[in-house]
């Protein structure tokens, strides 16, 4: 399949949000709000220090994306990648859509020598995530994810 891998760009917020907002109902069932995904991406966008997407266009459209963001380890004095927020529109899963764009990551980070590896995160019962994962050479840790989020942020529509 012809795609053309590159990061995403300011034009590309609507489609990305738009991901993002399928991706989590499909995975959680959630309902994004769409003026708040649609902020968080432009801001991203307009704040390389937040981190980066990679868009895969096919024929002119983006058809897939995911986001880096930049954890520092002071054990490895270098830089986790995390990957968020995959999504690949669903005519083009399971064709290697997503394999092509964690190679472009790994490629990415080759330029990078801060860069220590990557991490991710995703739905403890989504045994297609895990195989696919496994099959890139990423292996489960040895942590869980805690989280608390403060009073008052909302992202859910009601």
């Amino acid at each position: 399949m012809d795609l053309l891998l590159r990061k995403g760009e300011l034009r590309d917020a609507d489609t990305i949000a738009r991901f993002n907002a399928q991706m989590a109902f499909e995975t959680e069932g959630k309902e994004l709000i769409p003026e708040v995904i649609g902020a968080g991406v432009r801001r991203l966008l307009e704040s390389p220090s937040l981190g980066f997407y990679i868009v895969a266009e096919h024929e002119g459209r983006v058809v897939a994306c995911l986001l880096i963001t930049n954890e520092w380890s002071d054990w490895r004095n270098g830089l986790f990648w995390w990957i968020q927020s995959v999504y690949v529109e669903q005519p083009f899963r399971r064709q290697g859509v997503y394999r092509r764009m964690y190679e472009h990551v790994r490629e990415l980070s080759k330029a990078d020598a801060g860069v220590c590896g990557f991490r991710l995160y995703m739905e403890k019962d989504n045994a297609v995530a895990h195989a696919t994962y496994t099959s890139l050479g990423m292996a489960p840790t040895d942590y869980l994810l805690y989280e608390e989020l403060k009073p008052g942020v909302k992202f859910l529509k009601d």
